[in-house]
Parts: structure tokens; sequence; C-alpha cells
């Protein structure tokens, strides 16, 4: 079942592209993701994973948290806890929490929470854009940033090196609950 939010991100992510006047083709190079795929999530059959969305928004210049935050531009300066738009990944449970106003601004912050055992990758691409802390709000993260591992534990801060390939892994037992400060521009 396909919902409200993941309807409008179908729809924003055609739009991010044909305003970019990319084709499905140029689309799928650019970013990885098959032709076929792009075009089960753009008409709305498919709900992408959080990979996926990663690879998309990477390969349309901007972050993840920004193309779920125009899925859901209300260009209200205050998003109150009860209309900031959460995010689950079908596959991992991944939750993603757009805290921020979506303004003008260079600055966004997300709340994860990642499920014991569960994983998500990104390429090297989804950070072109941006700068990123990570900041552990409870639990454990194993937090690979190409070939270094980071063990990352409640109250822990990390920011991020130059663009490179990620996993963010739970090996806990219970949820992991993080918060990603962005700042985007390009380096």
């Amino acid at each position: 079942m396909i919902d409200d939010l993941s309807r409008s991100l179908a729809a924003t992510v055609q739009q991010a592209r044909t305003a970019q006047d990319l084709s499905v083709n140029a689309l799928a190079e650019r970013s990885g993701v098959s032709r076929a795929m792009i075009g089960k999530i753009e008409r709305g059959e498919a709900q992408p994973t959080a990979v996926l969305l990663g690879k998309l928004s990477g390969a349309l210049g901007m972050t993840l948290s920004e193309l779920v935050a125009r899925a859901e531009n209300t260009g209200e300066l205050l998003r109150r806890a009860e209309d900031q738009p959460v995010w689950t990944d079908p596959v991992t449970g991944y939750h993603r929490r757009a805290v921020s106003p979506v303004t003008e601004s260079t600055l966004e912050l997300v709340e994860v929470e990642l499920p014991a055992g569960a994983s998500v990758s990104y390429p090297a691409d989804a950070y072109i854009f941006k700068y990123q802390q990570l900041w552990i709000l409870d639990g454990r993260l194993r937090f690979h940033e190409g070939p270094q591992v980071h063990e990352l534990h409640t109250g822990d801060c990390l920011q991020l090196g130059p663009p490179s390939a990620t996993t963010f892994h739970n090996p806990g037992t219970t949820p992991c609950r993080y918060l990603v400060a962005l700042v985007k521009g390009r380096a």
C-alpha cells in the first residue's frame, strides 16, 4: 500500500527530474537506479527504499531530507512535531523524520531511528552536496565511512569526512536514534 507521502515523493522525483531536463535514461545513468524502477517510483507503483531515494536524490543534486521536505512543502518557518513528515523504509523499517521547516536555509536537521540489526548503505554520490554530523541520541551505531569504521554510542557526535560510500548499522538489540545535521553547499 502506497501512503500519501510516498505518492508525494513520486511526484517530487518526477518534478525534480523534469525541472533539470533529465530523461529517465539520464537519471538512471546518473543514479545507478534502473529505468524500470524509476518509472515505477514516479508512477507510484513502487514504494522506494532509503537506498534508492538516496541514490536518486544525490543524482538530482539534493539531500534525501531535501527531497522529503519538497514532498511535504508547507512554506512555514515553524514545523511542529506532529507536522514533521516521517518516512519509513519498507525494507529495513528505518524511520526518517524531517525536523527542519522547509526554507531556503542551508541547515537541515533529521532524526533517524534505525531498528536493531538493521543496515542502510548509501553511495558516495549521496554526500557530494553537504557537510554532515551525526549525534547519537540513544543506542549504538556502527558507521562505515569508506574503509573507516566508527563505533558510536549515546552522546557521541561525528563530523563526516569527504564524500565516500557509507553504511549505517545498528549492532544493538534496541533501536538506535540519531540526529543528522546537514549543511548543504558544494565542497
